[in-house]
């Protein structure tokens, strides 16, 4: 049996992969014989050219379990409280949680001032606290809004 390790070196070298990726398809005493004389990088490649030196495809991890996973995560699955690490501020960004709030906020403010329900004074009251974080969300801001409305329509 020969050693053909300078061949499978050089043979790497000229197909990009590893050596141990690097198969001989020996078919014919021919084949061998011209395997064995092959010492330079031009042999080699002329081998690799006749398919007597060939490199075998890099084996990798199969993605169709990932696939199916994926596809079950946006429909909801799999995303449940004992699927969580980290607290909810580790998941989602409170900074753009401020920014959606309070950019609502902002727009019905602009509203309700636009169609004269609300004064530019009152407009610029709650503009204020809506910015100093007096309201947790669009509905606290509503109620809040509808009991001092309510409250001027009784003056």
């Amino acid at each position: 049996m020969s050693d053909f390790t300078l061949q499978k070196r050089l043979a790497a070298e000229l197909l990009g992969v590893g050596v141990s990726r690097v198969r001989f398809k020996i078919a014919s005493e021919e084949d061998k014989e011209d395997l064995e004389s092959a010492i330079t990088k031009e042999d080699v490649r002329k081998l690799i050219q006749r398919g007597i030196i060939y490199a075998i495809p890099e084996k990798s991890n199969s993605r169709g379990r990932w696939r199916e996973r994926k596809e079950k995560r946006q429909k909801g699955r799999r995303r449940g409280h004992g699927k969580r690490k980290g607290r909810s501020t580790a998941r989602k960004d409170s900074k753009s949680d401020w920014i959606s709030r309070i950019r609502k906020m902002r727009r019905y403010l602009k509203y309700l001032r636009d169609r004269g329900i609300i004064s530019r004074k009152l407009y610029r009251k709650y503009y204020l606290l809506a910015k100093g974080g007096a309201f947790a969300n669009l509905a606290a801001l509503r109620m809040h809004l509808e009991k001092e409305l309510q409250e001027a329509r009784r003056a």
